[in-house]
């Protein structure tokens, strides 16, 4: 069996790696080509190019990289078509995959499999069936997202979302961590985004939150796990920002101390994204914050139809967590609402208890769910035709 795959970010390079393991479980010949990071990497993958190159976010930042992304989609596609795999599955990342997707449907009938359904039921419902016409299969990671895709006419399953298998700090390792760090009072984490152009927009505001926290509160121990793609830059500013926070560099951390920290933290500020679920995974409070170019504002604000863009606050239905998107993402409402939860975290605990159970907590490894639902696409399309 061979399979095309693509990832353009740590996420979706974290899914990839796990339904290639399934994957090769479930069918011990399979081989895989396409576009990954470390983890896919690590299972069998040759990436094409880096991946990171393809990683971009937001309208204004898209409309920059546009003839770049556009030569890199072009070049994506061509391999499918000249390879022809049995399947390809693409991961997340909408802008880039969904136009390799048409493509590749445009010039053949390679299956198509995209891995994270977009969030229709956020804004653009349209894009449901506007895919219909070159995905052939979406694997959800939420509960409620099958009948959006279902509806337009495409096969989707829910496969469980991955962060409900993470491996979770033990207390021996949270007091290790501590006392390495010589932290023995309460310890906010900083997470300002995974992606440059995330960094750009957000770290001067995160600053603006550390010095304001720092005043407030001078006994916080300030910590900021980086992410691979922005580690230098990062370690480079942040010990020089008020409080001196402590830059946990994953180019010299093997993954235990970013999970120490996760799970050592009694609060975290963060970038909107999925950290929330991983932070909701260690029974960690949080404030959500998210900034976008004034373009990207107008347009996607003018488009949301959810009132939280916050994973936890929406898999759990409740509105729990406090997010500050957009024109309310100011340093000074963000710090206010920090300080009120790590003194009184309210209902967030049960909150994040009911998101973990929603999203297959204690069932079967979501990769392993996404490999089934993969193959049985595949065998229920050779049975129609």
């Amino acid at each position: 069996m061979r399979v095309f795959i693509t990832a353009g970010e740590a996420s979706g390079d974290k899914l990839g790696a796990a339904l290639m393991a399934g994957l090769k479980r479930l069918v011990p010949d399979v081989t895989f080509t396409g576009i990954g990071g470390a983890r896919m990497e690590a299972e069998g993958l040759h990436s094409l190019f880096p991946m990171d190159e393809i990683s971009v976010m937001g309208v204004a930042e898209i409309l920059r990289e546009y003839r770049h992304l556009k030569a890199r989609i072009r070049q994506t596609a061509d391999a499918v078509v000249s390879q022809r795999p049995d399947v390809l599955i693409t991961i997340d990342l909408p802008e880039f995959s969904l136009r390799v997707a048409r493509l590749v449907k445009a010039a053949g009938d390679v299956r198509t499999v995209h891995y994270v359904a977009p969030t229709v039921w956020a804004w653009r419902p349209g894009r449901a069936a506007k895919m219909a016409a070159h995905v052939d299969q979406v694997l959800a990671l939420l509960p409620f997202e099958p009948p959006y895709m279902e509806a337009a006419g495409m096969r989707c399953d829910f496969v469980g979302h991955p962060v409900v298998t993470d491996p979770i700090a033990t207390e021996t390792e949270v007091a290790a961590f501590r006392a390495a760090h010589g932290i023995d009072g309460p310890m906010v984490l900083l997470l300002p985004g995974s992606r440059r152009s995330e960094i750009a927009r957000l770290l001067p505001i995160f600053q603006d939150v550390t010095r304001r926290l720092h005043a407030a509160r001078p006994d916080l121990r300030l910590v900021l796990p980086a992410a691979p793609a922005v580690a230098a830059k990062l370690a480079e500013e942040v010990p020089r920002w008020p409080g001196t926070p402590l830059v946990i560099d994953p180019r010299k951390d093997d993954g235990s101390a970013k999970r120490a920290a996760f799970r050592a933290a009694d609060l975290a500020v963060a970038a909107s994204g999925t950290v929330s679920l991983e932070l909701a995974a260690n029974g960690t409070p949080m404030v959500i914050a998210y900034d976008m170019s004034w373009l990207s504002r107008q347009i996607i604000g003018r488009m949301l139809r959810v009132d939280s863009v916050t994973l936890v606050n929406l898999v759990s239905e409740t509105r729990a967590v406090p997010e500050f998107i957009g024109n309310r993402c100011r340093a000074d409402w963000i710090a206010e609402a920090a300080l009120r939860v790590l003194d009184d975290p309210g209902d967030q605990r049960e909150a994040m208890r009911l998101t973990m159970e929603r999203l297959g907590a204690g069932g079967p490894h979501p990769g392993e769910r996404a490999a089934r639902a993969v193959l049985d696409g595949i065998a229920a399309a050779a049975t129609r035709h």
